[in-house]
């Protein structure tokens, strides 16, 4: 008897194995947002540092207000905002805070909650040779 398609157990053995493959897989893309989303951070406050420092040589204060003292400094601020989800802070994975982008009370740092640039970095690893291998390490 010639028969075509696929047995029950060979449809279970493939489903078994995708499963398998999908646990192993969506962790990784996982972890992979979460450090995109910290990239993401941090450039947008080392932009915005830089533009205060700018700022300030030019005019001889601090900014009060990021969209409106910036808006010659950083292209489209207005619209700057920080992505939604989580990121690591202070090397620990944990939920972005929201309200967008501040300054510190002396106006002279871009801040994001009560982070500055240097708070948005990846946990410490170590390899497997025992060395150490870090992330962008807090200023």
């Amino acid at each position: 008897m010639n028969q075509k398609g696929f047995a029950t157990l060979e449809v279970i053995l493939m489903i078994v194995v995708i499963g398998i493959l999908a646990t192993i897989a969506v962790p990784r893309f996982t972890d992979t947002t979460v450090k995109a989303n910290t990239a993401k951070i941090q450039a947008d406050l080392t932009t915005l540092d830089n533009a205060i420092a700018i700022y300030f040589m030019e005019n001889g204060e601090y900014p009060k207000n990021i969209q409106t003292d910036l808006k010659n400094y950083v292209k489209d601020v207005e619209n700057l905002n920080p992505p939604t989800g989580k990121a690591y802070i202070k090397g620990k994975q944990e939920n972005i805070p929201s309200g967008g982008y501040g300054l510190t009370s002396e106006h002279d740092r871009a801040t994001l909650g009560t982070n500055k640039a240097g708070d948005f970095y990846l946990p410490k690893t170590t390899n497997s040779t025992g060395g150490n291998s870090s992330g962008s390490e807090g200023q």
